[in-house]
């Protein structure tokens, strides 16, 4: 099979040099294996470029990429770094919107090993502890939680979410962002404000300075050692301390300027807030963006979660009159109130599914609140509305007021709001870069500050949209230029100059109020904090970092222009992903993001070969190592499309690169599998059972599903649905282990069905539809049973064998095989179902998704036209929807963990495979890791460490406590599971049917 081949451009001016295509040049790479082992040290072409991007606009090419896997690797690489003169910068999500995660020395990764997440008992606060002004009641009783750096926060809140607690920090990349970067940044949010921030919530901390000293501030001797071990920055903190505070005037100017958001250059309000030099170093290290130390481990204070929230839409006729009730709204308890403009709300109401019709009549003037509120139990929610409603009545509405308290319509308020990025980033013009900023002004002007962002945004050809967190004088907006244009840059520029002269000298505001300083704002740091501010942050980096090797320039730049340098372009790939705006949020659920690479990382390796002169030496060392890295290892699962902003499937770009990859004896060979299908299925049954060709492709002996057994015989009077099986629960049988842990017995009864034809076949067309004493032993069995007890009967026609949705050929790129299995499908489905008059019942996910969404273009005209009048159902929505309600459920089991598959959260039955397992269960876990688990079909087969590698961070989780029950709702995945953790996996529905047997 020949390499994809590269995506047809022009050559950029900042294309990767050709020095790259060799990887890591020695001795740097041979010394740095020696220091920590070959497996730590990233050293390929593809390695570096996939470093070089992250969310911001900028673009670096790394010497060395390591990755770390505990504090002394740090260490080391810093000590490394002093003596060789090069610099190092700390990498985990790569958020980062500034410039603060790339560097043209050594990145250490630090998201891969440094995750976990350990829930301890709250120490109750000394009376007047410094730092948390108003908010000590909060967290007298709270949970400490000790986070690792290289745990996504939201993998951190759905730990806690148990216990019924979070972690205050709530920006909009929460799925993403790691919780070393969130420290980092001091990340705010659209709940934190200035109170729930990591500065005002990190109890403690452990930190590796340049030196290699490490220290955790909560050790009884952190002080003593501090000074003992790092005299001169222990001195010179006190120093600069004692110089603050004898400056009355300085003081209170630094108050002021933390009354709001702020995370222009260092927190200087740490000399304020400690008076011990290690608490203020601690403090110190909260928004340096990497510049100061390494921080290996946080121990934050918790916050509590509401049981119950409510949110409502409030529109009104300018922003004016939207900003008036915002100071009482926070007073009386609301928990968010954001700020949007009515073009954002018109974009989104023509581009974004969910969004409200109505609003593309929104007249352009006006303005909206979201506004939040969070209570204990429901009467808390109806005394905060009585408030809002007394509030709300005295000002002028343009639409009727509407607080939903229903999840779907919660998740869809945010999703709507947090959609602004990916929104513009999909409207974009192709070659545009999207910068997302943010700027605070003092809460009460934010009126004002919007209507100037907007004239300023549309004087230099700007999208005028600005949204923000209104309590908090917070505003974000967006920029689109070409920095392939001279033109643009130049605007860019001259919107910069503009926006920072807005702002400091109209509003004595905040130019990066949570995302960080970074390249982009580290020259007008001094321009917003003057002269003597700056230079104590001067001193405060020289005295952490004197040989100034922890990222240097990225916070502090004495360079007037350097935020114009380095700026990546944009080159046309294909249409599938040109779209991306590498913001990363694809990551954390990629199953091969800790083997290969991720969606993010494959489209940043797609634009260099883009960038590059065709058969360049960097073109042909990418294209050779992306066969691998990208193509082999990609589940194309789809998983990537629900968390993309801009809702890119990477699947769908792999797919067609691998249709490229194949000549016509392949997609012929394709063709005529799927054509003889059903023989294929018999044949791959046997394989099972003797050995065959899937047994020759199974990699490292890894072992094999036992096969099917018989479909049940059912019968087409009566029958509520149409069920069929898919061709995986018709070629892969239960699991062995899972028949035993669970047991096939049944009250009186063999264990047996009375009537099974083989697997595939179906006789006795006319039989009646299980029994009510019998057990299952298939997932077909299972399903059956289930129905006929609910007096819901399911008929399977006896031409099921050989039926397939496509998908096996759609994730192979066999474009011709997957058409003709696609509408051979519907064909069927169409007779079967009396031309729509049965729902069709599907028992794996992923072909439930395939089928009822086969892709465009695949079905003809009349197909397309059958399918859109069937009703599809995954047999989660079935069982939740009509079975469940119709069944008497006896003893549940104690516990049970279920694993939500990739095509399960596609298909938005997440909730419902959760409430099947509550309600055969009485405590349900899902793991917090729980992603896809890399299967993809038979990829788990012929590259198991794709498996391996996705379902490790669910294994442990699983291991950590013992289940009853492993359940989920695909069979292959199941079988992935089952490898990658050791626990016996099966669907939902044999334990429904066991319990149900009352």
């Amino acid at each position: 099979m020949s390499l994809a081949p590269p995506p047809v451009a022009e050559p950029a001016v900042d294309r990767a040099p050709d020095e790259i295509a060799a990887g890591v040049a020695q001795p740097l790479r041979g010394e740095l294996e020696a220091l920590l082992g070959a497996d730590r040290v990233l050293g390929k072409a593809s390695d570096i470029v996939k470093y070089a991007s992250d969310a911001s606009p900028y673009r670096l090419f790394p010497k060395a990429v390591v990755v770390a896997k505990e504090a002394g690797d740090v260490a080391k690489v810093l000590r490394y770094g002093r003596e060789k003169g090069i610099p190092v910068t700390f990498r985990a999500g790569g958020t980062s919107l500034n410039g603060q995660g790339q560097s043209d020395g050594i990145l250490v990764d630090v998201r891969r090993h440094f995750t976990g997440v350990a829930v301890e008992a709250g120490v109750p606060r000394e009376a007047g502890e410094s730092g948390h002004p108003g908010d000590d009641e909060l967290r007298t009783e709270a949970a400490l939680a000790r986070v690792k750096p290289g745990t996504v926060l939201g993998h951190a809140n759905r730990v806690l979410a148990p216990h019924g607690r979070k972690l205050g920090p709530d920006p909009a990349s929460t799925d993403i962002a790691c919780v070393g970067g969130v420290v980092a940044n001091n990340s705010g949010g659209m709940r934190c404000g200035t109170t729930l921030d990591s500065y005002s919530t990190v109890r403690s901390l452990t930190f590796v300075v340049p030196s290699g000293t490490t220290i955790d501030t909560a050790a009884p001797d952190a002080a003593e050692r501090f000074e003992r071990e790092e005299p001169e920055l222990a001195a010179g903190l006190a120093a600069i301390r004692d110089e603050i505070r004898t400056d009355a005037e300085l003081s209170e100017r630094i108050r002021r300027k933390f009354a709001i958001k702020n995370t222009t250059g260092y927190r200087l309000c740490a000399f304020l807030d400690e008076d011990e030099p290690v608490q203020i170093f601690r403090r110190l290290l909260i928004g340096s963006e990497g510049t100061l130390g390494f921080v290996a481990e946080v121990v934050f204070e918790t916050v509590p979660v509401p049981a119950r929230t409510t949110t409502a839409w409030i529109h009104f006729p300018d922003i004016d009159q939207a900003i008036a009730p915002v100071r009482d709204l926070v007073d009386c308890g609301a928990s968010a109130v954001e700020l949007m403009v009515a073009p954002a709300l018109i974009t989104a109401a023509w581009n974004m599914v969910g969004a409200p019709e109505e609003w593309k009549e929104l007249p352009p003037e006006s303005a909206v609140l979201l506004v939040e509120f969070g209570a204990e139990d429901e009467a808390g929610l109806d005394a905060y509305l009585a408030k809002a409603n007394e509030i709300l009545a005295g000002h002028e509405t343009i639409r009727p007021i509407d607080f939903s308290r229903e999840e779907e319509g919660i998740e869809l308020a945010w999703r709507v709001r947090e959609g602004l990025h990916g929104l513009i980033g999909r409207v974009r013009l192709p070659g545009t870069a999207l910068i997302v900023e943010d700027v605070c002004v003092p809460p009460e002007r934010i009126a004002e500050g919007a209507r100037d962002l907007q004239a300023l945004l549309g004087e230099h050809g700007f999208l005028p949209g600005v949204a923000g967190h209104a309590s908090a004088g917070n505003l974000h907006f967006m920029l689109t230029p070409d920095f392939a244009k001279q033109e643009d840059l130049d605007r860019y520029e001259a919107f910069m100059a503009g926006l920072v002269e807005l702002i400091v000298d109209k509003y004595d505001g905040s130019l990066k109020a949570e995302h960080g300083t970074g390249i982009n704002m580290a020259p007008y740091v001094e321009r917003e904090w003057g002269e003597q501010a700056t230079e104590l942050m001067w001193r405060v980096k020289e005295l952490a970092d004197p040989d100034g090797v922890l990222s240097p320039g990225v916070v502090l730049n004495r360079d007037p222009g350097v935020h114009l340098r380095n700026l990546k372009t944009t080159p046309p790939i294909e249409e599938s992903a040109s779209a991306c705006v590498e913001c990363g949020f694809c990551e954390p659920v990629c199953p091969s993001r800790n083997l290969t690479t991720t969606p993010r990382q494959r489209i940043v390796l797609r634009r260099e070969m883009a960038r590059q002169p065709a058969g360049s030496p960097v073109q042909r060392a990418l294209l050779e190592e992306f066969e691998y890295e990208a193509l082999e290892t990609c589940a194309t699962d789809g998983s990537c499309q629900l968390a993309c902003p801009v809702g890119i499937d990477t699947g769908k770009l792999v797919k067609e690169l691998r249709t490229q990859q194949h000549g016509e004896r392949a997609e012929a060979a394709a063709l005529a599998a799927a054509k003889r299908w059903r023989k294929v299925e018999s044949a791959s049954r046997l394989g099972l059972r003797f050995g065959g060709p899937l047994a020759r492709r199974t990699k490292r002996g890894a072992a094999l599903p036992s096969p099917a057994e018989g479909l049940p015989a059912t019968g087409r009077e009566g029958a509520a649905a149409v069920y069929v099986p898919s061709c995986t629960n018709r070629i892969f049988g239960r699991s062995a282990a899972a028949a035993g842990s669970n047991g096939r017995r049944g009250p009186g009864g063999t264990g047996e069905f009375a009537g099974r034809a083989p697997a595939g076949e179906l006789g006795g067309a006319s039989s009646p539809n299980g029994s009510a004493t019998s057990a299952a032993g298939s997932i077909a069995e299972a399903l059956v049973e289930t129905s006929h007890r609910a007096g819901l009967p399911v008929w399977i026609p006896a031409e099921v064998a050989g039926s397939c949705c496509g998908l096996p050929w759609s994730s192979k790129g066999f474009a011709d095989a997957h058409r003709h299995k696609a509408n051979e499908m519907v064909a069927k489905l169409w007779a079967w179902s009396g031309e729509g008059a049965l729902p069709i019942v599907i028992d794996a996910a992923s072909c439930t998704g395939s089928v009822a969404d086969p892709g465009e273009g695949v079905l003809s005209e009349e197909n397309a036209g059958r399918l859109a009048q069937l009703q599809i159902l995954d047999s989660v929505a079935w069982a939740h929807d009509r079975l469940l309600p119709n069944l008497e459920i006896g003893a549940k089991v104690a516990t049970a963990t279920v694993h939500p598959t990739c095509a399960t959260r596609r298909l938005g039955l997440t909730h419902r495979l959760e409430r099947l397992a509550q309600a055969l269960a009485e405590d349900v876990q899902v793991p917090p890791s729980a992603t896809c688990c890399g299967f993809a079909g038979d990829r788990g087969f012929t590259n198991p460490e794709l498996t391996a590698a996705a379902t490790a961070p669910e294994a442990s989780e699983v291991a950590a406590r013992p289940f009853d029950a492993h359940l989920s709702s695909n069979r292959t995945c199941e079988i992935g599971l089952e490898r990658g953790t050791g626990a016996p996996y099966e669907s939902f529905l044999f334990l429904l049917e066991r319990l149900s047997r009352v």
